[in-house]
C-alpha cells in the first residue's frame, strides 16, 4: 500500500474540475501532470491542453506545489512554465498565477460551446451576415465567365506554378484603397487572413525573445499569437483615440523593436485615431517596425489614419472578413519592399499563393459590396448601445468598429448575470493584459430596437438590487 501511495505521489496527481458555463451540465475532469525534467512536464501539459483535459484559463499549480508533487527542483518546474509561456501555452499575471492562455496554439479535440443556443449572441464578435455582399450572384458571374466552372463550356484558366502569385484586379483594388488611405501601395501581396499576415511579418523581422509593443486592452489572436512566436508583450493601454502615447512611449524604453497598432475599429475597445493621435504615434514609432492590422477595412466607420512609414519598416495587413466575408479567409497587405520580399519568399516555400480562384472571387465581391452602407448600419447600432449605456450612468466605448467595451467591477459576475438574461457577452480577460475588467458586447447584429433592452440587462447585472430580509 505504501508503494502505492508513493507512486501516486511520483505521477503527481492533480485533479482538476472544469466547470463550462456555456453547458447544462457540469463536467469534472481528473488529469495528472507527469514528468521528471523540464520537457517532459512541459509536454504532459500542452498534451492535456491539446486533449482539453485542461481548458483555458484553468490555473496550473504553483512552482512549490508542483514541484513538491513530481519530486523535483522548482528550477525544474520553472523551467517548464517558462517554455509553456514561451510557446504561449500558459500565461502568468500578477496575483492570478499561471493559467491555460485563452487561446493557445494548440486545437483541442473536444471543443466547448462557446453560447448556447438559447442566448441572444453577442460575444462572437462576428459580422452581420445579412450586410455581407450575396455571394451566389459573385460566383455565378465568375462562372459565366469559365473563371470557375470549365464545364459550362467556357476557357477555364488556373494560375500554374512559376505565375504571379497575386491577382492583377485584386492587385489593382487593393492599391487604389491603400493610396486613398495615405498608405504606399507599391507592392501588393496576398495573404490567408489578418492574422496570416501580422505572423508572417512579424516572423520577417523579430525572433524570439524579442519584445513587441501591443495595445491594452487588444485582440486576444494577435496577443497569443505574439506569445507563440516567442515574443515578449509590452501592454500599451488605449483610449478612445488609441494607444495612448505616454504608455507607448513607456513600452518602447522597454526595448520594444515593434508595435502592432489598429488604428480604426480596435478590438475590443472601439478606438480610432483622430489626425492629432495619429501624428503623436506616428512620431514616436520613427525608429520601430510597425504593423497595422485594419482587420474591419471599410466597414469600421471612420476614416483610415495610418502611423506606418516614418522607420521606414512597416507593414500594413487589410482583412476583407468583416465586409467580404470570414470564409474568404483573405487579406491584402502593403509594407516597405524589404519586409514583403521576406514574406512572399516565405510564403513561396510554403503554400506559394493564395488561390487564385479565390482571389478572383474577393475581385466580384469587392466590386459589388455597399462597404458604406453596412458601416453607417454598424455605427447606428454601435452609437444605439453606448447611447443606452450612457442614459443609464455607465460609461462605454466603442468610437468605431463592431463592438463595445463597458468597464465593470466584476467581469465574471457581469457575464454570468447576463446569461441568465439570455445574452451572451465576452468577458474581458481575453482581452486585458494590465488594464481593468470589462465585458464586450458585439452590436454587429443588434438591431438598434434591441439597444435599449439590452443596455437595461448590462445595468442590472452592473447593479444588481439589493436583496431586503424579508419581514
Amino acid at each position: 500500500m505504501k508503494a502505492a501511495l508513493r507512486g501516486a505521489s511520483k505521477l503527481g496527481a492533480w485533479r482538476l474540475e472544469h466547470l463550462f458555463w456555456y453547458s447544462r451540465v457540469a463536467v469534472s475532469e481528473q488529469y495528472v501532470i507527469t514528468g521528471g525534467t523540464m520537457e517532459a512536464i512541459a509536454e504532459s501539459v500542452e498534451a492535456a491542453v491539446a486533449a482539453g483535459a485542461l481548458a483555458p484559463g484553468d490555473r496550473l499549480p504553483s512552482v512549490r506545489a508542483l514541484a513538491s508533487q513530481l519530486e523535483v527542483s522548482p528550477t525544474t518546474v520553472f523551467g517548464a512554465l517558462a517554455e509553456l509561456r514561451r510557446r504561449g501555452v500558459v500565461v502568468s499575471r500578477p496575483r492570478s498565477g499561471t493559467r491555460v492562455a485563452d487561446r493557445p496554439p494548440l486545437r483541442a479535440t473536444r471543443a466547448v460551446a462557446a453560447v448556447p443556443v438559447d442566448a441572444r449572441d453577442l460575444a462572437l464578435g462576428n459580422p452581420d451576415p445579412k450586410l455581407l455582399p450575396e455571394m451566389t450572384g459573385a460566383v455565378l458571374a465568375l462562372a459565366a465567365t469559365g473563371l470557375v466552372n470549365p464545364a459550362a463550356g467556357a476557357t477555364f484558366s488556373q494560375r500554374l506554378y512559376g505565375e504571379e502569385p497575386v491577382e492583377p484586379s485584386l492587385a489593382a483594388l487593393a492599391r487604389e484603397a491603400f493610396v486613398a488611405d495615405g498608405v504606399p501601395a507599391e507592392r501588393i501581396v496576398v495573404v490567408s487572413g489578418a492574422l496570416d499576415g501580422i505572423e508572417r511579418v512579424l516572423a520577417a523581422q523579430l525572433s524570439p525573445g524579442d519584445v513587441v509593443a501591443v495595445e491594452d486592452p487588444g485582440w486576444p489572436g494577435v496577443l497569443d499569437l505574439a506569445r507563440a512566436l516567442g515574443l515578449r508583450l509590452a501592454p500599451v493601454a488605449v483610449d478612445d483615440f488609441g494607444m495612448k502615447p505616454e504608455a507607448l512611449a513607456a513600452a518602447l524604453r522597454t526595448g520594444a523593436k515593434a508595435a502592432i497598432v489598429t488604428p480604426r475599429g480596435q478590438n475590443p475597445f472601439g478606438a480610432a485615431h483622430d489626425k492629432a493621435r495619429a501624428a503623436e504615434l506616428r512620431e514616436l514609432l520613427r525608429d520601430v517596425f510597425v504593423v497595422e492590422d485594419d482587420h474591419l477595412g471599410p466597414v469600421a466607420g471612420v476614416q483610415y489614419r495610418t502611423v506606418a512609414g516614418r522607420s521606414g519598416r512597416w507593414a500594413v495587413v487589410r482583412s476583407v472578413s468583416k465586409w467580404l466575408g470570414p470564409d474568404l479567409r483573405c487579406a491584402v497587405m502593403a509594407g516597405d519592399q524589404l519586409t514583403l520580399a521576406r514574406v512572399e519568399g516565405r510564403l513561396a516555400l510554403g503554400p506559394a499563393w493564395v488561390s487564385g480562384i479565390l482571389q478572383r472571387l474577393v475581385v466580384a465581391l469587392w466590386e459589388r459590396a455597399d462597404a458604406r452602407g453596412a458601416a453607417d448600419v454598424y455605427a447606428a447600432r454601435r452609437g444605439a448601445l453606448v447611447g443606452a449605456l450612457g442614459a443609464r450612468g455607465l460609461a462605454a466605448h466603442g468610437r468605431s468598429g463592431l463592438n463595445v467595451w463597458v468597464p465593470v467591477v466584476d467581469e465574471d459576475a457581469v457575464v454570468r448575470a447576463l446569461l441568465a438574461a439570455r445574452y451572451s457577452v465576452a468577458g474581458g480577460g481575453a482581452f486585458r493584459l494590465g488594464a481593468g475588467p470589462a465585458v464586450r458586447v458585439t452590436t454587429a447584429a443588434l438591431d438598434v430596437a434591441e439597444a435599449v433592452g439590452v443596455a437595461d440587462a448590462i445595468a442590472g447585472a452592473v447593479n444588481p438590487p439589493r436583496r431586503t430580509r424579508a419581514a
